[in-house]
C-alpha cells in the first residue's frame, strides 16, 4: 500500500505523522519512507538513516546542432514553457525553464536536437536505524523545479507486495504535491484547527477529489484555534483518523528531532490503529468488505 502524507499548509506536522507512522508499522511490516519534500527534506532528522547510495537527479534538456538546424522555429512554437527562443540566427535554450518534456525533440523536422542530462539535484538511499528503507531527494539551490526529482525518486522505488510505502509530501498544493500523491492508494491530510489550516485543507481536498484519491484527516494541535475544521469535516462526512492535542512536551521533543512515538509511546498504538482505519476505508471502497 502506498500512503502519502500531505498538508496543504506548511508546518502542520506532516513529517511528524509520516515518520511516526513508519516507525509504528516497521515492527510487523516492510516499510519504505520517501521524503518527497525535495526543497527542504527533513524526515532524516527523525529517522537518522545511513545512506549507502547516491543517484544524480537529472532533467534532459535540448542541445541544438547548428549545422543541422534550419531555424524553422518549430521547437520554439511547441515549447509551452518558453525555454527556447529564436534570436537572430540562433535558437537559445534556457535550461531553468525547461521541463524536459521532449516536445522540441519530437517535433524538430531536421533531427537537429539532442537531449543531454542536466543535473538538478541528488537522490540519497539508505536504511534508517529502525529498519525502514529510506529515500529522499535534494534539489540543488537555485534550481526552480522540484517535480522532476520527485518523479525520479518515485520511479527508483519499486514496492513489492506487502510493502507499506509512505510518501512525505511537500507542503502546499502545487505541482510537486500533485506529483507526490499521483498513484498512491490513500492520502493522510494533516491540518490544524485554524482558519489558515481550513483554507489550505480545502485546496487539497479539491485536488484529491479531482484525482479521485481516497483520503482522511489528522487534526494536529487540537485545542488551539476554533471548531470550524471539525464542523466542515462533519458536514462533508470526511473521516478524522486521529487527533493530536497541542502539547508543549510534544512541541519541545519535535524541535529536538525526537519522533512522536519516542516522546510519548502511547502514540505507537494510535498510529497502528490509524493504519487499520486506512485499510478498512480502502477495502470498503474497493468492494472487499
Amino acid at each position: 500500500m502506498k500512503i502519502a502524507v500531505a498538508s496543504g499548509k506548511g508546518g502542520t506536522g506532516k513529517t511528524m505523522v509520516a515518520t511516526s507512522l513508519a516507525l509504528s508499522l516497521v515492527e510487523t511490516n516492510q516499510v519504505k519512507l520517501l521524503d518527497c519534500d525535495v526543497e527542504a527534506p527533513n524526515a532524516h532528522l527523525f529517522l537518522h538513516p545511513t545512506f549507502t547510495q547516491e543517484v544524480p537527479a537529472i532533467i534532459r534538456i535540448p542541445k541544438i546542432d547548428p549545422e543541422r538546424c534550419t531555424l524553422c522555429g518549430k521547437c520554439v512554437e511547441v515549447c509551452q514553457f518558453n525555454a527556447l527562443v529564436k534570436v537572430g540566427k540562433t535558437i537559445m535554450v534556457f535550461p531553468q525553464l525547461c521541463h524536459g518534456c521532449g516536445s522540441c525533440t519530437w517535433n524538430c523536422p531536421e533531427g537537429a536536437i539532442e537531449e543531454i542530462p542536466n543535473p538538478i539535484g541528488l537522490i540519497e538511499k539508505g536504511r534508517a536505524f529502525a529498519g525502514i528503507d529510506f529515500t529522499h531527494g535534494k534539489l540543488t539551490l537555485s534550481e526552480p523545479m522540484a517535480t522532476p526529482i520527485i518523479r525520479q525518486l518515485k520511479k527508483l522505488e519499486k514496492s513489492t507486495n506487502g510493502t507499506i510505502t509512505i510518501l512525505d509530501s511537500p507542503p502546499g498544493a502545487s505541482c510537486s504535491v500533485v506529483e507526490t500523491v499521483r498513484g498512491v492508494d490513500f492520502v493522510i491530510l494533516v491540518t490544524e484547527p485554524t482558519p489558515f489550516g481550513l483554507h489550505d485543507l480545502k485546496q487539497m481536498l479539491g485536488i484529491l477529489e479531482d484525482m479521485q484519491i481516497r483520503y482522511g484527516v489528522v487534526i494536529n494541535r487540537e485545542g488551539i484555534g476554533n471548531a470550524e475544521v471539525d464542523r466542515y469535516l462533519e458536514q462533508r462526512g470526511i473521516p478524522v483518523l486521529m487527533r493530536i492535542p497541542f502539547d508543549k512536551e510534544i512541541a519541545r521533543g519535535i524541535a529536538a528531532g525526537e519522533p512522536l512515538i519516542a516522546i510519548n509511546p502511547i502514540y505507537r498504538g494510535k498510529f497502528v490503529n490509524l493504519y487499520q482505519k486506512i485499510k478498512q476505508i480502502t477495502e470498503k471502497s474497493d468492494g472487499r468488505s
